[in-house]
């Protein structure tokens, strides 16, 4: 009787155990820990692509979206230094990162080898982007095998660095245990696949006894399906991770493990703090090396769909030149330098602090031809007789009253300009403080760099019409082709399509301002065809002394030619055949490995209507 007590004991023990930590089968193990999202779309929206893409090249394109590009792409400032320097200084600085070197092998993709990138051209040539080991120069010689230089030509000041991934990570899964996880947001979690650490505000749940210097999985938590038709998170900030299917959104978090890292903090640390770094991320997903703060004012990251977006533009000496949309500023620095820092190059946004970015960053590069704005995109064209004149391109009154700042409301026969202004500033500094107040909005991390600069934004009421030699719109946009992207439900068919009239407006606008015989390039970051081919449709049928014009250099891809009729039947329509080539569609699954990107460039004739 005791030893059949005894056997019933140790099975129940077995068993509880069982319940309390359930064992995966070991083929299911790599799955779960590994990295192979799905992007999840508005089935309306998913319906929508497939009909543009088709169902198998768009369902390369979403798992394109979900990874980042393996290569960082540096633009050199070349009017402070010199590829060759900037290559030099950069081989070091990889090599201080002591980064393990892959065996060189040939990669498909978004991979890119040891060589270089291959640029696919749009007539299936490829200008391949590669060092020479014949032609080496005594700088590149000893230069970082990750890095190398862009031979598509013009674009020579461009340098690679590449990156590698997706890495298979062994998490410590053993003996049935599942290994200590902190899991993050989506946001958090897009950024750390770009290179960040997981900082505190990013964490959601975590696992029980979790100390400092531990070492932890790190997963994503990615909306889901609510029962109100809508998507929800499902996942309150501190909850306890246990490891077992009870634990919220176990299933779904199969395969979005992103790294492993250490922990910089405790549990209990964790959710008491407000910020600071929560897991030091030391293993990765994907390997890109981090340029932050690296050589300020001699290079700028930026993706190279925007670098080839500022030369479609060929801007020349001495022009005048709109960037209507300019923040962060990358492409009005890349437009200065192209210029030579000769000319004019108007910086506009209607953010105040996004302005201050751009000021500041203009004069990390050292450029003093840009000048910026606080300008709504949709108010840039002035029509009241006042004029825009010199470098300080402010509306003027016929006084040579500067009047930008000042509210339509107040009295300003007996009031000095220079009085006017100071109650204008007053005046918006309580609107803004009432405003916060009323948002419950709190400061954080002190008084803020742009307060710290002591600089200000100098409000416009727009320009002349005719006033510009070139304007680049770089609209805002459902920015449906930045990556990595983990999570796409949150645009639908009428968030999209407002997007689009949105553009149209600001298109307008841009058109208004350019002088006949000057270029207008309009560009998005969007793999959407209604804010893409749909706009230059509406573009060349509105404006007939507009015409598609051949765009330098070109390594995208052509555009979408056809229609799409929505289930309210109207009809979207694209690109007309022979139009496709003379604009540039960068694909995100194509051997480019850049994000998703749309440029066209448009002449401007002689105009036939009033202004």
């Amino acid at each position: 009787m005791k030893k059949a007590r005894d056997c019933l004991l140790k099975a129940f023990r077995r068993t509880f155990f069982t319940l309390q930590n359930p064992k995966p089968q070991m083929e299911d193990l790599p799955e779960r820990y590994s990295y192979n999202p799905v992007l999840r779309w508005n089935p309306q929206v998913e319906e929508y692509f497939v009909k543009a893409y088709g169902a198998e090249h768009f369902s390369h394109i979403s798992k394109a979206l979900t990874r980042p590009s393996c290569y960082s792409c540096i633009r050199v400032n070349t009017l402070k230094s010199t590829t060759d320097t900037v290559i030099e200084k950069l081989s070091t600085i990889v090599k201080e990162m002591d980064r393990p070197n892959s065996e060189d092998k040939t990669l498909v993709g978004g991979d890119v080898d040891a060589n270089g990138i291959d640029l696919m051209q749009s007539d299936s040539q490829r200008a391949s982007i590669k060092i020479e080991d014949e032609k080496k120069s005594v700088t590149e010689k000893f230069q970082h095998p990750s890095i190398s230089r862009c031979q598509v030509p013009g674009l020579d000041y461009v340098v690679f660095v590449r990156g590698s991934g997706p890495h298979t990570i062994d998490y410590g899964y053993a003996n049935g245990r599942p290994p200590k996880e902190v899991i993050v947001s989506r946001k958090c979690a897009e950024a750390v696949l770009r290179g960040a650490q997981v900082y505190v505000p990013g964490v959601m749940a975590c696992s029980a006894h979790v100390e400092k210097g531990d070492a932890v999985a790190v997963s994503v938590a990615v909306e889901q399906p609510g029962l109100d038709g809508g998507w929800s998170l499902g996942i309150t900030r501190g909850t306890v991770v246990q490891g077992l299917p009870t634990d919220p959104y176990h299933s779904e978090r199969n395969g979005l493990y992103i790294g492993q890292g250490t922990t910089a903090m405790s549990r209990a640390g964790i959710f008491r703090v407000s910020g600071g770094i929560a897991v030091d991320m030391n293993n990765r997903v994907f390997k890109l090396p981090s340029f932050y703060d690296v050589l300020e004012g001699e290079i700028f990251l930026q993706n190279l769909p925007s670098i080839v977006t500022a030369h479609a533009l060929d801007p020349q000496k001495g022009e005048r030149i709109l960037d209507m949309c300019a923040a962060p500023g990358g492409k009005t620095t890349a437009i200065a330098i192209l210029m030579k820092d000769e000319g004019e190059v108007i910086a506009a946004d209607r953010s105040h602090n996004k302005v201050m970015d751009i000021q500041k960053l203009a004069a990390e590069m050292g450029l003093s031809c840009i000048v910026t704005y606080k300008l709504d995109a949709l108010k840039s064209v002035n029509r009241n007789g006042d004029s825009c004149k010199g470098t300080s391109s402010v509306c003027i009154d016929a006084n040579d009253g500067v009047v930008n700042n000042v509210s339509n409301s107040m009295n300003l026969n007996n009031v000095e300009p220079s009085s006017v202004t100071e109650v204008s500033e007053v005046d918006k500094t309580k609107m803004q403080n009432a405003k916060q107040k009323k948002n419950g909005w709190r400061p954080r991390n002190g008084p803020g760099r742009n307060q710290c600069m002591g600089g200000r934004a100098e409000n416009s009421r727009g320009f002349a019409p005719n006033s510009f030699d070139r304007v680049l719109l770089d609209a805002p946009c459902s920015a449906l082709g930045l990556r990595p992207r983990l999570f796409a439900g949150e645009e639908t068919i009428a968030s999209l399509r407002n997007h689009a009239k949105y553009q149209r407006r600001m298109f307008d606008q841009a058109v208004q301002l350019v002088r006949p015989g000057g270029v207008i390039v309009y560009s998005t970051c969007t793999i959407n065809p209604g804010e893409n081919e749909a706009l230059v449709r509406y573009a060349l049928d509105k404006y007939k002394f507009l015409t598609l014009a051949p765009q330098h250099p070109r390594i995208g891809g052509p555009g979408l030619v056809g229609h799409f009729e929505f289930a309210d039947h109207f009809v979207e329509e694209w690109l007309r055949p022979g139009e496709e080539h003379l604009v540039q569609r960068f694909d995100p699954s194509s051997p480019l490995d850049t994000i998703g990107f749309f440029i066209a460039k448009f002449s401007v004739g002689a105009k036939d209507f009033e202004q």
